[in-house]
């Protein structure tokens, strides 16, 4: 069985947990974590097809190119909401408003539950 799967509470839920308290611990905090992970996945996709480049003595510039490009998923990903909104206006905002109030009544006590589980201050409890 894959670790993530054997052990769900593993480092994915730690890290969720991170930007959970960091981001405000809503659906700002949950559409981050999700536009980053999809921008990393593609830009992981993109640097597979790209390995090459390590070969032919360009492992600097390959290496610099996946450290800029996280950090611009990273900047594109806190923007996540202005994605939403122009995609289709005006029903963009209208679904961002219905999600915030929908996250917030049904989603975010059960996501909350799940992430602290085994006590609310597990994170600051390890750094210690």
């Amino acid at each position: 069985m894959p670790a993530m799967l054997d052990k769900p509470h593993g480092w994915f839920r730690e890290w969720f947990r991170k930007v959970w308290k960091l981001r405000g611990g809503g659906l700002y905090a949950c559409g981050f974590a999700i536009s980053f992970v999809i921008r990393e996945l593609g830009s992981l996709a993109d640097d597979v097809l790209g390995i090459g480049a390590i070969f032919t003595g360009q492992a600097f510039e390959f290496i610099i190119n996946f450290i800029v490009e996280s950090f611009m998923n990273t900047m594109y990903s806190f923007m996540w909401p202005v994605y939403v909104v122009t995609f289709a206006p005006p029903w963009g905002a209208i679904g961002l408003g219905v999600a915030f109030y929908g996250f917030s009544s049904f989603l975010k006590k059960s996501i909350e539950g799940w992430l602290f589980a085994d006590g609310p201050d597990i994170a600051d409890e390890t750094q210690q």
